[in-house]
């Protein structure tokens, strides 16, 4: 069995990550990006919501409620219409994909490791319990 070091870990973390850079989600991801970028509509909603968003924080700071309340829609109606705009959703949609795609590494990873945990302790995966509780548990090693 090979032990393996922090910085071989590292390394190999390091791979999977440029893997995950290269996949079809982050490539969709940065092209749906790129057009969003390049769209001066979009651009220009989304500095008109920078820009109302500041003033929200101003009205919210100096207690003007009723201004904030106005400020507020008006962020929520751009917003709205930014939504309905199909390269957004698009790329709304590519941020869910790749963020499962690392959801889904995460939870690969933590299982195997529990797994392997498991397994090599001589324990019970159906029970998701290590060789040294499945042995207590059955009363070897306790002393009574």
């Amino acid at each position: 069995m090979a032990l393996y070091t922090k910085d071989d870990i590292v390394a190999k973390a390091r791979e999977l990550a440029l893997m995950i850079s290269e996949s079809n989600e982050v490539d969709f991801f940065k092209r749906a990006e790129a057009q969003i970028n390049e769209n001066k509509k979009i651009s220009e909603m989304l500095a008109q919501i920078k820009s109302l968003q500041k003033q929200a924080v101003n009205y919210q700071h100096y207690g003007k409620h009723e201004a904030l309340k106005q400020v507020e829609a008006k962020i929520e109606k751009i917003q709205d219409e930014l939504d309905e705009i199909p390269i957004i959703q698009e790329f709304q949609e590519s941020q869910v994909e790749v963020n499962d795609l690392l959801q889904l590494v995460s939870h690969t990873i933590s299982n195997k490791v529990t797994n392997e945990i498991i397994t090599s302790t001589g324990g019970d995966l159906l029970a998701g319990e290590t060789g040294s509780k499945v042995k207590s548990s059955s009363g070897e090693n306790c002393s009574y």
